[in-house]
């Protein structure tokens, strides 16, 4: 059995799919940290049946909670201090996102203004469903996430 230890001040991120963790990676930039990054693949999961688990040293404000909740709001973050877990977060899909992914309307003002931030709106909860803030084109989630 791989024994990774514990962390004693940083967070968590739990319940991942299995397969997911380096874009999670990837999509946090968690290259530019300077602090001790691990990551589990395939790890035993009762609930999940496989699981990806990233553990990070490093202050929770190097993460950005919107991202994570776009990618998967299943995901559990959990804020280590002391060794302890001291807080678990729960994600939600965030109602705005920027730059996360692009519009893929070509007739869309982001696809002429190159510097134009990628805004989009959470219309249906339920189905997931983003639209662009400029020309309302449809996004489903879980497409085309850039970075």
């Amino acid at each position: 059995m791989l024994n990774i230890s514990g962390i004693h001040e940083g967070f968590v991120l739990d319940h991942i799919k299995a397969g997911m963790s380096m874009s999670i990676y990837k999509y946090l930039k968690l290259e530019q940290l300077d602090c001790p990054v691990a990551i589990i693949k395939n790890a035993k999961s009762n609930k999940m049946g496989k699981k990806d688990i990233i553990k990070v040293e490093c202050p929770i404000d190097a993460l950005d909670l919107d991202i994570l909740g776009f990618i998967d709001h299943n995901i559990t973050v959990n804020i280590i201090q002391n060794d302890e877990i001291v807080e678990k977060k729960e994600l939600h899909l965030p109602k705005q996102i920027v730059n996360v992914i692009n519009c893929k309307n070509p007739r869309c003002i982001t696809s002429i203004e190159q510097e134009l931030d990628q805004i989009f709106i959470l219309t249906d909860s339920k189905k997931e469903i983003y639209r662009c803030k400029y020309c309302e084109e449809q996004q489903k989630k879980k497409i085309n996430i850039t970075r």
